[in-house]
């Protein structure tokens, strides 16, 4: 008999599910909330109303994708945290409510954990997957860590940002440069068509394999200072090259600290996951990376390096498996490691 999960993910201000039946994914629905680009960054209260509205016509639309009645579900499996609690609460609920009226478990995800595991998601036509162990750069609006990936549920921090992460560095950055939020996505399309030497940033000199990207932002925002005063026009003029240089220079600390870890601690494999995984530079330097290493890339399609429901369904999966179930008492979290 297939073992037919649904994932929930609404971590953040995205809505989604999606269905994977015996590790093979069927559907993947989002519902993204545009409401926060008026206010250039995610509003919590607002995200757990749009939760809300969006999670019972995205959940109904994932299980008509699929195929699949909800009586032939097998478990649902939602993200627990980390996270903005008030969203955590909307589909933690939810999935409780709906795993009690079918009578089967429900099982809580690490939100980090579905980021990494993303590399599992298998369609029809794709099934290729790393092999354990492998290691990971986890890399998102707010965690930046090396990962030691030994299986699904042993995973070792090697090394993580102590302040900011990456993709903080690049929407705060792009805050700044007056470029719509989320500006990641921005920033990658204006570092195509600029120098990216033309302007020098600091870099932090932190010891071990963590990392730090405040210095970074401090820096970038005193240039922008310094050339305002002479140009009022500076940022105009040169926001092309100064997004290339901000992106070469995020990828710069990234990749010294990768470099160290694949060193300490030799692997075969290294995955790239999180939202800044889908920048078009990232992706480049990884493939770049790893093939002058000798080591095999693993990186996802763009769509499982956000915020998704199918890099849940498979973590869940993994559980499933083991018979990992939740008890319906536990509540989400904001914060936590990995």
């Amino acid at each position: 008999m297939s073992k037919i999960i649904l994932g929930i993910e609404s971590s953040c201000d995205d809505t989604s599910a999606a269905v994977v039946s015996d590790g093979i994914l069927l559907s993947n629905v989002i519902a993204s909330q545009k409401v926060h680009e008026a206010y250039g960054g995610v509003v919590p209260e607002l995200a757990s109303r749009a939760h809300i509205q969006n999670i019972v016509p995205v959940v109904s639309e994932a299980l008509r994708q699929a195929g699949v009645s909800k009586e032939q579900l097998s478990a649902i499996a939602f993200t627990r945290g980390p996270g903005l609690l008030g969203s955590l609460l909307v589909g933690t609920s939810f999935a409780k409510g709906l795993a009690i009226a079918l009578q089967i478990p429900v099982i809580d995800v690490n939100h980090l954990h579905g980021h990494v595991l993303a590399q599992f998601v298998r369609t029809a036509e794709t099934d290729e997957v790393p092999e354990f162990p492998f290691m990971c750069l986890l890399i998102s609006g707010g965690n930046s860590q090396i990962i030691m990936v030994k299986s699904p549920s042993d995973m070792e921090i090697l090394g993580r940002t102590i302040d900011d992460a990456a993709g903080e560095a690049f929407d705060k950055c792009a805050k700044v440069l007056g470029l719509p939020y989320p500006g990641g996505p921005h920033i990658d399309r204006l570092a195509a068509e600029g120098d990216p030497h033309r302007f020098k940033f600091a870099k932090p000199h932190i010891p071990g394999l963590d990392y730090s990207f405040s210095g970074l932002k401090t820096s970038f925002l005193y240039t922008l200072r310094d050339n305002l005063r002479k140009d009022p026009d500076f940022i105009t003029n040169n926001i092309a090259d100064l997004a290339a240089s901000l992106q070469h220079t995020i990828i710069e600390i990234l990749l010294d600290k990768l470099d160290k870890a694949v060193k300490e601690h030799p692997v075969k494999q290294l995955a790239i996951g999180g939202g800044v995984s889908a920048n078009s530079g990232v992706r480049t330097a990884i493939e770049r990376f790893c093939a002058e290493r000798g080591i095999r890339a693993w990186i996802p399609p763009r769509s499982f390096t956000t915020d998704n429901a199918a890099m849940v369904a498979i973590a869940g999966y993994f559980k499933l498996l083991e018979g990992d179930y939740a008890s319906l008492d536990l509540p989400p979290y904001s914060r936590v490691t990995i």
